[in-house]
């Protein structure tokens, strides 16, 4: 196929949300969104990359066409509107078939990406650590597999520009194919080895005990804020879809002093593509070994109902079924200070009244100290007061206790050994006990006199 005749400017784009069926209820019965709000989000989607957006419309398709996905006066609306706007790119916020999107391309004389080409561009440019740089890179070649005769040419983008908005060119398929093949395998390897290390890091997180909170949501919910707000780290948190990609994790200590580990994860999206599931199942992994998930939701946006569906249906194809998870999650409604003043009074009151849920503004603190009340209570469980001499060869244990327990009192012994009156839960009474060995334990009574 002769390469396409370019249009003026590629970074001008047009945007289209293809609508095939209408309802609030889809066929699984979850809630899916307007479509106000998916046309917003594939504009949203769009300037996450630095594009220039046009144009865009919502587009009904009563039925969609094997070549083209749209009807032939569709077409011609959008032809107008890319020449009538000097605008070269086209986003279908909708999976092409690589036959549509070669046809389309023909139809339009300008490049067209759809709904996962997008993602996979954005993912591309936020990835900055070498693990998200090699999942990025293997969804990226197995999502081109079926695109090859239109975009590879041993494995090099004809087009200028990066990612998909690179173009055509094609020869020596078979020879291609291999090429992509090999670093299919290879990339798969190297990620396997990432999963080993993560397995062999969370087995040493599990000999010194740190409970593990993970955050999820919907992206641009308010995660990396809210990850910043209680860490102090300096995540990059942007009104922005997917601002941070890889995943962070930091200590920090909860009101009564004891040490948990915060991980802030990648963000959910609706049809989100299954490369990416599987690429990212690595980093993912690391919620699945959560002892507390907090459910980060935009609460000021409209759409926040439905954005909530698609991140319980993406936790429960990681494994986290509905009854494991009313145990294990806890939602956070945020962004409160972005509502009217009526309506976030109301929603702090729904909160207060249901249960597994708490309301928070992370940008500006407020119900930040409930959360954290609430995370310590979820953690700590039962606490029972012990009292523990800590003779001198045991006295590295001292970290570990302040670490682990909640130190009300300490005494510095003359012999140097140190007594400590501590509360703890009872799991980690039962590992003091087994780290004490020998050691002496006294009742508080003592301790008083």
């Amino acid at each position: 196929m002769p390469e396409l005749e370019k249009r003026r400017d590629d970074s001008r784009a047009v945007v289209i949300a293809p609508v095939i069926k209408k309802g609030k209820v889809d066929a699984s019965g979850a809630v899916s969104r307007s479509d106000e709000a998916r046309l917003a989000e594939a504009i949203g989607l769009a300037r996450a990359i630095d594009l220039e957006v046009v144009f865009s419309a919502v587009v009904p398709v009563s039925q969609p066409k094997p070549g083209t996905l749209l009807g032939t006066g569709k077409i011609a609306e959008i032809k107008t509107a890319l020449d009538a706007n000097d605008a070269g790119l086209v986003i279908v916020d909708h999976p092409l078939t690589p036959v549509q999107q070669r046809n389309l391309e023909k139809e339009w004389n300008a490049k067209v990406i759809d709904r996962t080409g997008l993602i996979l561009e954005i993912f591309g440019r936020r990835a900055s650590t070498k693990e998200g740089t090699l999942q990025v890179e293997l969804a990226h070649l197995n999502y081109q597999k079926g695109r090859l005769v239109r975009s590879w040419t041993h494995l090099e983008r004809q087009r200028g520009g990066a990612g998909f908005m690179g173009g055509p060119g094609e020869t020596q398929i078979e020879a291609d194919r291999r090429l992509l093949q090999e670093r299919i395998v290879r990339l798969e390897r190297e990620l396997e080895q990432v999963r080993r290390t993560r397995q062999l890091h969370r087995a040493k997180r599990k000999k010194v005990p740190h409970p593990i909170v993970a955050l999820v949501g919907y992206t641009n919910a308010g995660k990396s804020t809210l990850f910043n707000r209680i860490t102090g780290a300096g995540v990059l948190a942007e009104d922005m879809l997917f601002a941070t990609l890889d995943p962070t994790l930091r200590r920090m200590k909860l009101p009564q002093g004891r040490t948990v580990i915060l991980s802030d994860t990648v963000g959910f999206i609706s049809d989100l593509p299954t490369h990416l599931v599987a690429a990212f199942r690595a980093t993912l992994e690391e919620v699945l070994e959560a002892d507390l998930i907090l459910h980060v939701r935009d609460m000021s946006d409209p759409d926040n109902g439905a954005q909530a569906s698609d991140v319980l249906r993406i936790l429960a194809d990681l494994g986290i079924d509905e009854k494991d998870g009313a145990e294990r999650i806890l939602e956070v409604w945020n962004k409160i200070d972005d509502l009217p003043a009526e309506a976030r009074e109301a929603l702090v009151q729904k909160a207060a009244s249901t249960p597994n849920t708490i309301a928070v503004s992370a940008l500006t603190g407020e119900g930040v100290d409930a959360l954290m009340a609430e995370i310590n209570r979820r953690l700590s469980g039962v606490l029972v007061d012990r009292d523990v001499v800590l003779p001198i060869d045991k006295l590295q244990l001292l970290p570990w206790l302040y670490d682990h327990s909640i130190v009300d009192e300490r005494e510095d012994q003359e012999d140097g050994s140190v007594r400590v009156a501590v509360r703890l839960t009872e799991t980690e009474a039962a590992e003091l006990d087994r780290r004490l060995g020998q050691g002496e334990k006294r009742p508080l009574e003592d301790w008083e006199r």
